[in-house]
């Protein structure tokens, strides 16, 4: 499938920002999965320095610094990327994640530390005895990792609620997990969370899916928005994308940008402003068929 994503950021601050500074995750990434053909990003106003780079996961980095005194900061990112359908995987032929020590035992004195670390807990995933119990229930001994993560993907998204009011950024996920609420980034998070529970390797993944308007009615633009879900590791798979929210494995209608441990690895917008005071943002995101 051929998608085009329009991510559209625009900040409005009460008194001017003399100088800012930005770390942006907004380049999707080129994978077995799909291919950007085409990615732009327009500035305003125009930094002074630009940095593009990779970070220590593999993402796509943009640092920039603004030195023009502004009230307004608008980031604009627009990506064509080829998306590809899921090959037919036997899922509980997969190596079983009680034995996934072995599979992942130094070769040559080398341990894949790419994928060792996505087993540590991070500062939004750290799991708690009821997390873990929660997770065992899934993680059965001797069963296959991906079969026993797509259960994990399928009972979250069975017993959890999706509810934009329920959360918000700073929401730890014991309190997701207590109230059986939130939304996608949450799921991606407590998902995480009972995977390293079982020392299973997660890492979290954002990006956008493709979204279509009920029956009859008409597409609203800039209506979609950002989307995660977590890629389990496996030998014979790799990372495998699963998104508790729909209850799916990942398929050609979702979009990866960035990936890391959670979401503080992959913010698409973060920095230090030296002014500014109190700042209105609005974000707007767009997803079609090209």
């Amino acid at each position: 499938m051929m998608l085009d994503v329009s991510h559209r950021t625009f900040y409005r601050y009460t008194s001017p920002v003399v100088q800012s500074q930005h770390l942006i995750h907004l380049t999707p990434r080129s994978t077995a999965r799909q291919i950007v053909k085409h990615h732009s990003l327009i500035i305003e106003p125009a930094p002074a320095t630009r940095y593009d780079g990779i970070d220590a996961f593999g993402n796509h980095i943009a640092i920039l610094d603004i030195e023009v005194p502004h009230k307004e900061f608008v980031l604009h990112a627009r990506t064509s990327v080829e998306t590809l359908a899921l090959s037919p995987l036997d899922l509980a032929a997969t190596t079983p994640w009680d034995r996934l020590d072995s599979a992942l035992a130094p070769v040559g004195g080398i341990v894949p530390i790419d994928v060792v670390q996505y087993r540590c807990v991070s500062r939004l995933t750290t799991p708690s005895l009821g997390i873990a119990a929660y997770a065992a229930r899934s993680f059965t001994p001797g069963r296959g990792v991906i079969e026993a993560a797509l259960d994990l993907t399928l009972r979250i998204y069975d017993e959890f609620t999706f509810d934009s009011t329920a959360t918000d950024v700073s929401t730890p996920i014991h309190d997701v997990f207590a109230h059986r609420r939130g939304v996608c980034q949450d799921f991606a998070h407590f998902a995480l969370a009972c995977c390293r529970a079982m020392r299973v390797p997660a890492r979290y993944v954002s990006g956008y899916i493709l979204t279509r308007p009920p029956p009859g009615q008409p597409r609203l633009q800039g209506a979609d928005a950002s989307h995660a879900w977590l890629s389990v590791w496996s030998p014979q798979t790799g990372w495998f994308d699963l998104d508790p929210t729909n209850g799916i494995a990942v398929s050609d209608e979702h979009v990866m940008v960035a990936c890391g441990r959670d979401f503080d690895d992959v913010s698409p917008i973060s920095g230090m402003l030296l002014g500014g005071g109190d700042h209105d943002v609005s974000v707007g995101v767009d997803v079609v068929p090209a």
